[in-house]
């Protein structure tokens, strides 16, 4: 594997580690729009946060593990693919170990069911 798909392989590698997650009862990819609504303010905090370290200079990502494509304001595309990734996984294994562990009643999770 080329070095320039690190970065990609490594989400892809979470999301598959994570996947079997959701058949333990946390139905966190059948419910899309209660997940947009959770992870909307996450990417949009963090990116904007990126984006600010990147004008700044404080942040820097080497093109040898990026593809490359880079979206306005010097963010890889890996990047903003992190931001959604990394917090579904967090999501996905914080519903399963609640519902192993603590069942509790619908009204009580993470979101409204929709």
């Amino acid at each position: 594997m080329e070095d320039r798909w690190q970065y990609l392989a490594v989400l892809a590698v979470c999301l598959l580690l994570t996947a079997p997650l959701e058949f333990l009862g946390a139905g966190v990819y059948r419910r899309f729009e209660a997940v947009a609504r959770t992870l909307l303010p996450v990417v949009l905090l963090f990116a904007t946060w990126d984006l600010i370290a990147i004008a700044r200079g404080h942040w820097t990502f080497s093109e040898r593990f990026t593809l490359g494509l880079v979206l306005p304001g010097g963010m890889p595309v890996e990047e903003l693919l992190f931001f959604l990734v990394i917090p579904l996984c967090a999501l996905l294994t914080y519903e399963a170990v609640s519902a192993v562990t603590a069942p509790r009643p619908e009204g009580a999770r993470w979101a409204r069911s929709t």
